[in-house]
């Protein structure tokens, strides 16, 4: 019985938590004649399970809802070209052996080995804790290509395992860093600049993929009209 009664008591305590019940004080006989509330009487299982509860709605220890920001790297980044992006995230996506979405620490230690420059634990720690910007202890793309910008922009010290990364790939992004206007004025032309260039390296992909497509045509064409001389 005395496990029927707790069981009901913390089915209970969790509808007022999630907010399916109003908690109702419910008094109870002290051995003295007394009155106490009935939750008084809960054992530790019972506290350690609401104590839990209250750290998951006040967001400590876990179960955080994903960002619904939606990240766009040329947008973000538009100090590099749609080639140096795609250069990245093609260089990002071949050493997330785990396919996550991530670089964790163990996929970064194979990936400077693969570099020819292997970093003991501690640097791998110190190259992540550099450009880890939400604290998780690996790499989100976005912090990824923070390499490459703070590598342009020349904030990574020469010595430091993210300056051996950036310079031992094969992404260049020298000629096209983070430059930094002087004033008000060649910042509205850097800008310019850079949606003319984003704007002309888009038309350049779609008049690829056409004449790619019309190349596709012509060959079904000429096919046709093999099979057509041999009917």
């Amino acid at each position: 019985m005395a496990s029927d009664e707790l069981t009901s008591k913390l089915s209970r305590r969790l509808q007022i938590e999630e907010g399916g019940e109003e908690p109702v004080v419910v008094q109870e006989r002290q051995e003295n004649g007394g009155e106490k509330p009935a939750t008084a009487n809960a054992d530790s299982e019972l506290g350690a399970k609401l104590l839990r509860r209250g750290e998951l709605n006040d967001g400590v220890g876990g179960h955080h809802q994903p960002s619904m920001k939606v990240f766009n790297p040329y947008t973000e980044f538009k100090e590099f070209s749609r080639k140096q992006i795609k250069d990245m995230e093609r260089m990002f996506k071949q050493y997330d052996a785990g396919k996550d979405n991530y670089i964790d620490l163990m996929e970064l230690k194979l990936m400077m080995e693969k570099l020819g420059a292997p970093q003991t634990h501690l640097g791998l720690k110190n190259m992540i804790k550099e450009v880890d910007e939400d604290f998780d202890g690996k790499l989100s793309f976005r912090e990824f290509l923070l390499i490459f910008r703070k590598a342009a922009a020349g904030e990574l010290a020469e010595d430091s395992g993210l300056h051996v990364l950036a310079k031992l790939s094969e992404i260049d992004v020298s000629t096209e860093g983070v430059k930094g206007a002087k004033n008000f004025f060649e910042a509205k032309v850097q800008a310019i600049n850079e949606s003319s260039r984003f704007e002309a390296e888009i038309r350049q992909e779609q008049e690829e993929k056409k004449r790619q497509e019309e190349d596709r045509k012509k060959r079904q064409a000429a096919f046709r009209e093999l099979q057509s001389n041999f009917k």
